[in-house]
Order: structure tokens, then C-alpha cells, then sequence
């Protein structure tokens, strides 16, 4: 049985790694510019830093959550695995000045209720698989 420093460190590791891919994608798409199909574009994407990173972010990523699929119950691990959400949408908040629609907020916070709720029921029954 894992313990809850497991659960903490394998999230949050997910939680950083889907993050910052999402982030890098953002990143590459601003280098590139505006789309073309044009070969130039496209070597500009290929080429670029944070294409990469993105790579190197979704193999840690699906490393991570094959390791924590191991141990930790789906359910709540699925739920978990959609904090990388909330935390884009305040990562372009503060980072990119992006604004949030009312829906984007509901949504956020429909996400974190739902862990909470899940985490409490898991809780309360932890035989349950």
C-alpha cells in the first residue's frame, strides 16, 4: 500500500509535468506565429525548444501516471489527473494575461470540487477499489 507522501509527490509531479507541456505547447505556438502551410512553418515548429519540451513533458507525464495507476485508486487518480486544468488556466492568467470566462471559472472549480468529493468518498470507504 502506498502511503499519502506518495500520492502527493506522483500528483504533483503529474500535475507539474502535464502542465508545463501545455505551457510549452503555448510557448511553441507563439514562436511560430500565426499558421501556415507552409514548410517553413512547420520547420519552425519542429525545430523549436518548446516543442521539444512538450515531448520530454507528456513521456514524464505518461511515465508518472502509469507509476501512479499502479498504486492509487482510478477513480480519484483520473479525477486528480485533471488538476493540470485548473492550474493552466492560472498559469495563462498570471504568465500569459489571460482573461477567464464565467464557464472557465465554473468549470476550475467544478474540477476541484469533484476531487474533493471523490477524495472524501475514498476516505470514508477505503475498501472500495
Amino acid at each position: 500500500m502506498s502511503t499519502p507522501r506518495f500520492y502527493v509527490i506522483g500528483f504533483g509531479a503529474l500535475m507539474l509535468f502535464d502542465t508545463g507541456t501545455q505551457i510549452s505547447f503555448k510557448l511553441a505556438g507563439i514562436e511560430a506565429g500565426e499558421f501556415a502551410p507552409h514548410p517553413t512553418w512547420l520547420r519552425e515548429v519542429l525545430l523549436s525548444q518548446w516543442t521539444w519540451t512538450a515531448v520530454l513533458g507528456y513521456l514524464c507525464a505518461f511515465v508518472t501516471w502509469m507509476t501512479l495507476l499502479k498504486h492509487a485508486p482510478v477513480g480519484p487518480a483520473f479525477a486528480a489527473s485533471h488538476l493540470e486544468v485548473v492550474m493552466v488556466l492560472i498559469v495563462s492568467v498570471v504568465f500569459f494575461d489571460e482573461r477567464l470566462s464565467l464557464m472557465q471559472c465554473l468549470g476550475g472549480v467544478s474540477i476541484v470540487l469533484g476531487i474533493v468529493c471523490l477524495s472524501m468518498s475514498k476516505a470514508e470507504h477505503p475498501d472500495d477499489a
